[in-house]
């Protein structure tokens, strides 16, 4: 019995970094039962182009733009509103509301800045330690809670990084509580910021709230090159606008004759080679004519005879096009 008993509460020390895993801002909404009845809420957002948090607003009446500071699953925020008192449905709503606490006052928003600064000078805090232990870990980013109960680091490393001794280290300068978390490459993008092979700003960076599941299928359907140069961002994962028109081109794509699809045309049955739904113009290689040009068609020419024939699957490239679709 003693033995058991020590054992459930021995506390259990990491020895690696946790896995991979996207940037969670403090969450608003806590997991729990449903709640009953409507309620009003508004929209915080913790970073720029980050995800938008629901708190109760109580009695006060705000808008976008205002800062605001609320009470979070960390402690105590200090967050911009994103979108201003509204009513929502009973089963929008999950567990209760945490409130926000009042509107941001001008020292809270000189504490605001402290704690910016406080953030930017433990980067060679970091560095110091990092090289003291021995360890490889690039710092992407640092973060301190409003009321400085805690003080996040978050990093990418090859693999898994067994880190207690930093985080003993950290802890003693720091005299806080110290959360080191291991980011993807796309979360590090995010965080960052750059410019895209578009010319313009990450799209990550800019105004999406979160990543969005993108796959080969997308960059097939929209006839795009699978050169994983073309179709990756900088993160090399690929890129979140293949998503963005991603249902037109679906809707669009099941309704059109695919390549390897036998058909009938004026000229005589052939197999499509080629189709392409944005311009409506589809080429068919006619039976027994392999050496001659394909014949370019309109959907209305032709008449599908069966479903497309099956390419042979897959090659080393395909496994490597797959990859890009990991986070």
């Amino acid at each position: 019995m003693k033995n058991e008993k020590n054992k459930k509460g021995r506390r259990q020390e990491p020895d690696a970094a946790p896995p991979e895993e996207a940037r969670q801002e403090p969450a608003a909404i806590p997991a729990g039962e449903t709640r009953q009845e409507p309620a009003e809420v508004v929209g915080v957002r913790f970073k720029e182009a980050g995800k938008v948090y629901y708190f109760d607003p109580g009695e006060l009446s705000l808008h976008p733009g205002e800062q605001v500071i609320v009470e979070t699953v960390r402690g105590l925020e200090f967050g911009t509103v994103a979108a201003g008192n509204k009513t929502v449905r009973a089963s929008e709503i999950v567990g209760s509301l945490k409130p926000v606490v009042r509107i941001a006052t001008e020292a809270d928003v000189r504490k605001n800045e402290q704690n910016k600064q406080l953030e930017n000078g433990a980067w060679a805090v970091w560095t110091e330690n990092v090289k003291k232990n021995g360890l490889v870990m690039q710092l992407v980013d640092v973060e301190y809670t409003f009321d400085n109960s805690k003080l996040i680091f978050y990093f990418t490393a090859d693999g898994r990084v067994d880190f207690r001794e930093l985080v003993k280290d950290l802890a003693g300068i720091y005299r806080t509580r110290i959360e080191l978390r291991q980011i993807g490459v796309r979360d590090e993008a995010k965080l960052i910021g750059g410019i895209g092979v578009c010319g313009r700003p990450f799209c990550c960076k800019s105004f999406l709230s979160d990543f969005a599941q993108v796959s080969i299928k997308m960059a097939k359907e929209q006839n795009l090159s699978l050169s994983s140069s073309k179709i990756s961002g900088a993160c090399g994962r690929l890129m979140c606008c293949l998503r963005f028109e991603h249902e037109v081109y679906e809707e669009e794509y099941a309704s059109f004759p695919k390549a390897d699809t036998p058909v009938s045309t004026p000229a005589g049955k052939g197999i499509i080679i080629e189709s392409n739904f944005l311009s409506g113009k589809i080429k068919v290689r006619l039976d027994g004519d392999a050496n001659s040009p394909a014949k370019v068609y309109t959907k209305d020419e032709i008449k599908v005879l069966g479903p497309a024939r099956r390419r042979e699957q897959k090659g080393p490239a395909d496994a490597e096009l797959k990859k890009l679709e990991e986070k």
